[in-house]
């Protein structure tokens, strides 16, 4: 089925009397869809599925030094282990794309299918995903809509899936837990207490697959909502306060930059790809039409959805 796009688009012509945009109706011919537009997503997709299968059983391999290739090639059937693990984080990116095609369809912007990234099984097994812009944004309230889509929806999937994680996950003590130490954001905090009510001292949690996976879905969430460029953040930043969007980023390298120092080394990475990819949103047409108080609370609700899922040290080894 060929994508719905507005026959016509928006063009920006000056008026020399006064500076402001002037609306253009301009005549275009639809869109050609092509084969590939289906197949790369559709193949990149299940790569994904096999490289996250492939994590989730490698992860609970019973032979700790065992590599990844050797676990593949002599238990191939293994990998019906990695389903919860894979299941739960695709359930979670995959809400959380479509959260933005679906809202890039209502505010007819021309949009890609979701293209997964596929990623070794060392860890995770993928890089995420992302969706291509095949049009201008010219909308503030659609710039908005689109944006924070994403991140609302995949932080409601990783919640469902966090409370049903920690039921079943196992508590033990610390002495006796090794290897990777998960960051524990405020919000997973407050649901493993309620969950899991207080923990004797001394004791650690050990993640079911499902929780793990979850716990990366509010990990991914918060990146997204770095207010940073043009990550969902990004975005919603930019539709709430315009201009003010660079400070907040400016604001948010130095952070990074200490934590990195501190905490995460990763962090670094994140403040280099900001510098290289631009920490100020491009404008948008209509910046000065107003977004309406839903849309502004919807703001404030996703800021404080970073804030609950933001882990200053996410990862750490004992």
């Amino acid at each position: 089925m060929n994508e719905e796009r507005p026959d016509r688009l928006f063009g920006d012509l000056r008026d020399e009397a006064q500076p402001r945009y002037i609306p253009l109706l301009i005549d275009e011919p639809p869109e050609r869809r092509h084969f590939s537009d289906y197949v790369l997503p559709m193949g990149l997709f299940l790569t994904t599925v096999f490289t996250t299968l492939w994590a989730g059983a490698y992860a609970t391999r019973s032979r700790p030094m065992e590599g990844a290739l050797e676990f593949l090639l002599t238990e191939p059937a293994s990998l019906v282990n990695g389903l919860p693990f894979a299941g739960t984080l695709l359930a979670i990116l995959v809400t959380h794309e479509l959260g933005h095609f679906v809202l890039s369809r209502l505010h007819r912007v021309p949009a890609s299918l979701p293209l997964f990234i596929p990623g070794p099984p060392h860890f995770i097994g993928t890089f995420g995903a992302i969706i291509r812009m095949r049009g201008p944004i010219l909308s503030r309230k659609a710039l908005f809509d689109i944006g924070v889509a994403g991140p609302i929806a995949g932080f409601v999937v990783a919640v469902v899936a966090l409370v049903a994680g920690l039921r079943l996950s196992q508590v033990v003590q610390a002495d006796n837990a090794f290897g990777l130490h998960l960051g524990e954001p405020l919000l997973l905090q407050f649901i493993s207490w309620l969950v899991l009510g207080p923990l004797p001292e001394g004791a650690d949690v050990v993640l079911h697959p499902v929780g793990f996976a979850a716990w990366f879905g509010l990990f991914v969430t918060s990146l997204n909502l770095i207010p940073i460029g043009q990550l969902d953040g990004g975005h919603v930043a930019y539709a709430l306060w315009g201009q003010r969007q660079r400070m907040m980023a400016l604001a948010m390298l130095p952070i990074l930059l200490v934590l990195g120092f501190v905490g995460w080394p990763g962090w670094f990475l994140w403040a280099g790809m900001a510098g290289i990819l631009g920490l100020a949103h491009p404008p948008v047409m209509d910046q000065e039409v107003a977004l309406g108080r839903t849309r502004i609370w919807v703001g404030w609700f996703a800021l404080a959805i970073f804030v609950l899922t933001f882990a200053p040290i996410p990862f750490s080894v004992h």
